[in-house]
């Protein structure tokens, strides 16, 4: 069982590329090769480093992240991931202090430590400099002090020289060298477009990386000194108790209910569609749904007696070719559509419900094609539904976040799915019968009531 004193790390970094999901993953895999049963958690809404997180503990990896949910649910989301576990190691992102654009601290690394109340080991890239590491290590102690800096691992070091010289600088700063890995060749963790490729891409591969990064961890770096800092960590602030998705209140539809027959809801996954939050399917079962996954590359119907379909992110623009060739899904798909079934499509899915993807035939639900850019489209977003739609009554609020490389067009139906609030006002995505369809990604814990609205009306359509 779980307590609010459960011992926990976070790994974070000075910024991006410093190595710290190599450290963060290897860490999780070296604890549980101790016999530890470790709870992975990765801050901001990243899909991809959740499923190395997953293969290193063989528990479900699992997101935090203070602008999607709320910072009051960052606790209790951590709680419920951490449920059985001996410790916790939770994967910050971009730089410690690093947060949503023009919102201060909000969703970084050092806020989510905050509400946690726990140490954090500062992963630094020391492979161009010497003396220098005590200033920047310095200044990440003293900037925030309610920001507990524990201790310190150095990435790419040169030398037993270099690391010398090193540790002797860090001994003014008071902070621990908890390890200290040398410059190699890097562990095979390939990326594209969008950042590391999936797990379910390349799943063998994928788990020989995580032992590579499990095996240099456990070399380099001080695993009981990582573990007794761990332990340092107290009660979690505020008392909170666990997230449950079966005693969520319904926000924005409170005539929906769990009673009544279980309708069979299809979420696609396999290789294409690996955005999604574990909790989802969590708050569709407690809903009352049956939750089936399926694959689009490879099932040519869908599940016996789908009555909803959620169709998350992903990369179907790697797979537009086979997933237009399974013809036979995607005319399944646009018949379930046609009968006015609820469905929620996110990103990947809004693209596979396209005409077509890059010339590929798609589902063909939207009038509206989708292709690849050279353009990174990335960011929070403060959105509200325009109108009533299976997910959200008109005038919902909800905070989603875009990721993607490839634009719709047109970007929204004569009944949009959201309007996105703030210095680019604008609309996007699609309404239709029961679908809706939008580059957003949300996270319905924030308003369990998507998920219980989802499945009524699954249930009654």
């Amino acid at each position: 069982m779980v307590t609010p004193s459960t011992p926990r790390l976070v790994v974070a970094a000075p910024s991006s590329g410093s190595g710290k999901t190599t450290v963060a993953t290897g860490l999780m895999a070296a604890f549980a090769a101790r016999g530890l049963a470790v709870s992975p958690h990765k801050v901001g809404p990243d899909y991809i480093d959740p499923g190395y997180h997953a293969l290193a503990t063989g528990r479900t990896g699992r997101n935090l992240d203070a602008y999607l949910c709320g910072p009051e649910l960052v606790t209790p989301l951590f709680l419920h991931g951490a449920r059985g576990c001996d410790i916790a190691v939770v994967e910050g992102v971009m730089g410690l202090y690093d947060g949503a654009a023009g919102e201060g601290e909000l969703a970084s690394t050092a806020q989510v430590a905050k509400l946690l109340g726990a140490p954090v080991v500062l992963v630094v890239d020391a492979s161009a400099q010497s003396r220098s590491v005590a200033a920047l290590v310095h200044g990440f102690v003293s900037w925030d002090p309610q920001v507990r800096v524990g201790g310190v691992i150095l990435n790419k070091v040169g030398s037993a020289r270099h690391e010398e010289l090193l540790r002797e600088a860090l001994d003014s700063v008071g902070v621990p060298v908890l390890g200290a890995l040398r410059r190699a060749r890097p562990v095979e963790t390939p990326s594209r477009h969008l950042g590391l490729v999936p797990v379910a891409e390349r799943r063998a591969l994928a788990v020989s990386a995580v032992s590579e990064m499990a095996e240099l961890v456990s070399h380099g770096c001080d695993l009981p000194a990582l573990e007794a800092l761990a332990r340092t960590a107290g009660a979690v602030p505020g008392g909170a108790a666990p997230w449950t998705p079966d005693l969520s209140p319904t926000h924005d539809d409170p005539s929906a209910s769990a009673e009544g027959p279980r309708p069979r809801i299809a979420v696609a996954g396999g290789p294409a569609f690996t955005f999604s939050y574990a909790e989802h399917t969590e708050l569709l079962t407690a809903a009352g749904a049956e939750v089936v996954t399926f694959d689009p590359l490879r099932d040519e119907e869908l599940p016996e007696g789908t009555a909803g379909l959620v169709i998350g992110g992903g990369f179907p623009e790697v797979y537009a070719a086979e997933l237009s060739a399974n013809e036979p899904l995607r005319k399944a798909v646009a018949e379930l559509t046609l009968s006015g079934a609820p469905v929620a499509a996110e990103c990947a899915g809004l693209l596979y419900l396209c005409r077509e993807l890059d010339g590929s035939p798609m589902c063909g639900v939207l009038d509206a094609t989708a292709r690849m850019t050279q353009r990174l489209t990335l960011g929070y977003r403060d959105a509200v539904a325009v109108g009533d739609s299976v997910l959200a009554a008109a005038g919902a609020r909800m905070r989603g976040h875009e990721f993607h490389r490839t634009v719709v067009e047109p970007g929204a139906g004569a009944a949009p799915a959201w309007g996105i609030r703030g210095r680019e006002r604008r609309v996007e995505g699609f309404v239709q019968r029961g679908v809706h369809a939008s580059y957003l990604h949300t996270h319905w814990a924030s308003e369990p009531g998507v998920a219980r609205r989802f499945v009524e009306r699954c249930r009654t359509s």
